[in-house]
């Protein structure tokens, strides 16, 4: 009997775009990073499974994002330096590199809805006003 797969449960926003094809570019489905970190995201969230620590969700985007991309120095424990300073562009430069920012989609993970599970229910932001 062929081994089984390994299956995790992993939490996705509802509004999060589907994972695109091995290749294709990243479009912040978030799979990846929700499912165990990358080499950096190890060093940032101090953990080897579960979801990165430095992962964001984006409302405008309706994506997610790598925090070592959008604001680093606030996952390396120097929240209060300026987003655009100098320490953070590096920063953001060597995580570009590190996570391989724009080579394209690596991750061979297959996400599946549960068959019993409900559809999503819309963000708050999407939401009709309750009638009172």
């Amino acid at each position: 009997m062929p081994p089984q797969p390994a299956r995790a449960v992993i939490w996705i926003h509802p509004e999060a775009p589907p994972k695109p094809a091995i290749g294709q570019p990243c479009n912040g489905c978030g799979v990846c990073c929700l499912a165990e970190p990358c080499p950096l995201g190890m060093v940032v969230s101090l953990k080897r499974t579960g979801a990165c620590r430095a992962l964001e969700w984006s409302d405008e985007g309706h994506q997610y994002r790598c925090g070592m991309l959008t604001h680093p120095a606030r996952y390396v424990g120097l929240r209060t330096l300026n987003p655009e300073g100098l320490l953070n562009r590096l920063i953001r430069r060597y995580a570009r590199r590190m996570i391989a920012a724009g080579i394209g989609c690596d991750a061979d993970i297959e996400p599946q809805r549960p068959s019993d599970a409900p559809p999503p229910a819309p963000s708050p932001a999407h939401r009709p006003p309750e009638k009172r």
